[in-house]
């Protein structure tokens, strides 16, 4: 599948088949998490992967209680590192530059998903603290996205879009 058509079939997910998928399709998702781009290419995230229904059950809890989270089966929990970027960058590393490298990682985590004919989802609303505690994460990382990838058990439609004259202004 080329770029443009992964971009076209990415869309939120939020009911998986009960199947786990190929070993292969998840090394693919990882590669690609790590090519993304960073800032300083310092990488200044930490991406935990989560198969396991207790850790799934778990931070679907701690997201609220958004209980279709622990159905996916694997969950990719992106946390920002900013002690990472700030040894190099600084104050903007640590304030900025960590947080958009955790976002950019999830995104292309997303966009591999799609190209390999998998579902995925975004889940921002959570407890950090409490998937802090579920997961054992250091108090330098702080979670930024819940990425929930598996095979698509429907097919929504897309979210209406905004117009690209309204979207983009040129200067």
């Amino acid at each position: 599948m080329d770029f443009f058509d992964a971009v076209a079939r990415r869309y939120s997910i939020r009911a998986f088949e009960d199947k786990e998928f190929e070993r292969d399709k998840i090394d693919q998702i990882l590669e690609t998490i790590n090519r993304a781009p960073s800032a300083g290419d310092l990488q200044t995230y930490q991406v935990y992967l989560v198969r396991s229904r207790n850790l799934r059950e778990a931070l679907a809890r701690a997201a609220l209680g958004q209980l279709f989270i622990a159905a996916a089966p694997m969950l990719l929990v992106f946390c920002a590192v900013p002690t990472r970027s700030s040894i190099k960058i600084g104050q903007r590393g640590e304030a900025l530059y960590a947080l958009q490298d955790a976002t950019i990682a999830s995104a292309y985590a997303q966009l591999a998903a799609a190209a390999l004919g998998l579902g995925s989802a975004w889940v921002g609303a959570f407890d950090e603290d409490a998937v802090k505690e579920a997961l054992g994460i250091s108090a330098d990382e702080v979670p930024v996205a819940i990425i929930l990838i598996g095979y698509p058990a429907e097919s929504p439609s897309l979210a209406p879009r905004r117009d690209l004259a309204d979207l983009v202004r040129e200067a």
